[in-house]
């Protein structure tokens, strides 16, 4: 008697991959997204002076990462509680003397809309510096993100006028909405790098190295180096020389096609400012710093080290004769040993 060979079931990540790389392959969303963008860079614009505070604050400048994720975060824990309490009030909360879930779920979903609004606010201003695929599956992700935003709101009126039943349902399906939303924004963040540090490989040697004779780096221009096989972009403004990562922290843009404006490093593809001495982010959408090593000018060498904890001492020598000598510490006398 013959045997029928089942077949193999093909596994849940692997059909959820394939359906987040069809998002991506449909270029007809692209010319709504950057209608979207258009939008939203007419709307910053006209902030004025307000512009850069405003998008430094959605960005995460502030807090040293994007804002979005924590605020998903809280959105979805505060509305999954919601759905909780529905149930609980559907099931054991109709029994005499139990205490009122519903009360404490209308609640819930009003801070869980609150919280989605502030999602959708950051989500849609890091979006805008996205790009093909990454910007496809970001605007689905959006969009529902949306649409479960109006159950929830649909969810809460409904709770006003008594129709529990109603609301409960609402505010389920918007969950469900939300959860498949929240696998494409997992899959933006840890698939794609949107909203991580993508600065690169960091510097670690920790003794002074010779990278580049000082007259070949003129003022307010950049140059690119290897130290242990690591990347290093040199600059010399007023305040003397700096060394930085090679790749910008938001997107990996490689900063020696960027440039140098009043003592800041502009990155070139989405205009991220970072202080050329410390590399903390002045302008976003960057949001992490961008990692700034030590440099000096030593013998009419420019001289380079990583933040190794083994960092050997530089010379003993005063600051008055380095200073007889013309040799600086990345203009700041407190790096100098």
């Amino acid at each position: 008697m013959a045997t029928r060979r089942r077949g193999k079931r093909r596994p849940v990540s692997q059909s959820m991959a394939e359906v987040v790389e069809r998002i991506g392959q449909q270029e007809w969303l692209d010319r709504p997204s950057y209608r979207l963008e258009n939008v939203l860079s007419f709307g910053y614009n006209a902030l004025g002076g307000a512009r850069n505070r405003v998008t430094n604050l959605l960005n995460g400048v502030w807090l040293g990462h994007p804002v979005h994720p924590p605020l998903a975060s809280l959105a979805s824990g505060v509305l999954g509680t919601t759905v909780a309490l529905d149930a609980y009030q559907g099931t054991v909360g109709r029994r005499d003397g139990s205490i009122d879930a519903a009360h404490l779920a209308q609640h819930a979903l009003a801070l869980g809309i609150l919280a989605n609004l502030g999602a959708a606010a950051t989500g849609v201003t890091d979006w805008q510096h996205t790009h093909e695929a990454d910007r496809r599956v970001g605007l689905v992700h959006g969009m529902l993100n949306l649409s479960a935003t109006a159950l929830y709101v649909w969810s809460w009126t409904q709770r006003r006028q008594g129709r529990q039943l109603r609301a409960a349902v609402g505010s389920g399906v918007g969950y469900a909405i939300s959860l498949s939303s929240g696998y494409l924004g997992g899959h933006l963040v840890f698939a794609s790098g949107i909203g991580m540090d993508q600065s690169g490989k960091r510097l670690e040697t920790a003794t002074w190295t010779p990278v580049l004779s000082q007259d070949a780096l003129p003022e307010n221009e950049l140059h690119r180096t290897e130290v242990d096989g690591v990347g290093v972009v040199l600059c010399r403004t007023e305040e003397g020389v700096s060394a930085v990562a090679e790749f910008c922290p938001h997107l990996a843009a490689p900063m020696i096609d960027g440039w140098i404006d009043r003592g800041r490093i502009v990155c070139p593809w989405h205009g991220s400012q970072f202080d050329a001495q410390t590399g903390d982010v002045v302008r976003g959408p960057a949001a992490a710093p961008l990692p700034c090593y030590e440099a000096r000018t030593r013998n009419g060498m420019i001289e380079v080290r990583g933040s190794g904890r083994d960092a050997a001492p530089a010379e003993a020598c005063s600051v008055d004769e380095l200073r007889s000598a013309g040799e600086i510490c990345s203009g700041d006398e407190g790096m100098i040993a």
